[in-house]
């Protein structure tokens, strides 16, 4: 029985560090992933072991990344905060006269409601829908970005969690939604954040947890659907408004809605380019090897007498 344990985790080491880009510094860079559905197979399909393999694999790198990045993504990231620290002197400003705009317009106050519960609990009833099916019907490729998405979501607010007990940034509203009641100032480490008028201890405002989870999972879908551009324009426009509404619904600065999106971003990019290198592996058969196929039942739609009904199909 040891022995066996002993070769599981050669095996996962092993995959782990031909996944680990880090010394190479190389993450996204130059990589062109295969996105057609024959692409997607029993090999390289995403089982509930490599899953967490490669979920680890996408923590580690996100966490790390800043510390092997060259010099020249320095200078991006330089530029990026100089523009970041410049957009923080208008998210007073910019917070205001989104709070007027959503006192004055009735319309715009129960859209902006709508719209950010989509960011919450009906983003994740798409995505859940999205499996079903995908597991449902043995849609390999809607099943696979769907499961990437989720390593997205759980990758994503890993990191915005960090940042958030590291920032101690109040939320611009604190109990009454039309005001303005806090400074989009950084209090740092593990600070009081505030209470509701429940008494609930808020979370730091910095950066946006919705603005993360919705370009998270858009840009996997982008990407792994490129081929089909409504795809993409509608995955990015659905994270857009998701974001803009935490904005409209006074519980987010600007900058907490940037912040928020480029981690979103990144993660999900960094996701897909590692599930890539994943099923490279698996093809040139570098990697484990196959998981044996197991007895299973599954759900398939069939015809019988002029009607379509549901069946279950056992495979031994």
């Amino acid at each position: 029985m040891s022995s066996c344990f002993q070769q599981l985790y050669a095996q996962t080491d092993s995959l782990i560090r031909k996944l680990d880009s880090l010394g190479r510094k190389a993450d996204t860079v130059g990589q062109t992933n295969v996105i057609a559905p024959e692409a997607y197979t029993q090999r390289t399909q995403i089982t509930f072991k490599n899953y967490f393999v490669l979920l680890g694999s996408d923590i580690k790198q996100q966490l790390f990344t800043p510390f092997t990045m060259p010099a020249k993504d320095w200078v991006k990231v330089a530029h990026y905060g100089l523009g970041l620290s410049g957009l923080m002197f208008a998210d007073r400003p910019i917070q205001r006269r989104a709070v007027i705009w959503r006192k004055d317009n009735p319309v715009l106050t129960n859209v902006s409601s709508f719209i950010t519960n989509t960011g919450g609990t009906y983003e994740a009833i798409t995505l859940a829908g999205l499996a079903t099916y995908g597991f449902a019907f043995k849609n390999e490729k809607i099943k696979t970005t769907s499961l990437l998405a989720s390593q997205a979501y759980i990758t994503g607010i890993t990191i915005n969690t960090l940042l958030k007990n590291l920032a101690g940034r109040h939320r611009p509203s604190v109990v009454n939604p039309d005001r303005v009641e806090a400074r989009p100032t950084f209090y740092g480490p593990f600070s009081n954040t505030g209470r509701d008028k429940e008494g609930k201890k808020l979370a730091a405002s910095f950066p946006s947890a919705h603005a993360t989870l919705a370009f998270a999972a858009a840009t996997v879908y982008a990407m792994e659907y490129r081929d089909k551009p409504i795809i993409p324009i509608l995955s990015y426009t659905g994270a857009t408004l998701i974001s803009l509404s935490r904005i409209t619904e006074n519980q987010h600065w600007t900058t907490d809605i940037v912040v928020g999106a480029t981690i979103g971003y990144l993660t999900g990019r960094q996701v897909v380019n590692n599930y890539h290198r994943y099923a490279k592996i698996k093809r040139d058969n570098g990697g484990e090897q196959p998981t044996p196929q197991r007895k299973k039942v599954s759900l398939k739609m069939q015809y019988f007498q002029g009607s379509l009904l549901p069946g279950l199909v056992y495979t031994p």
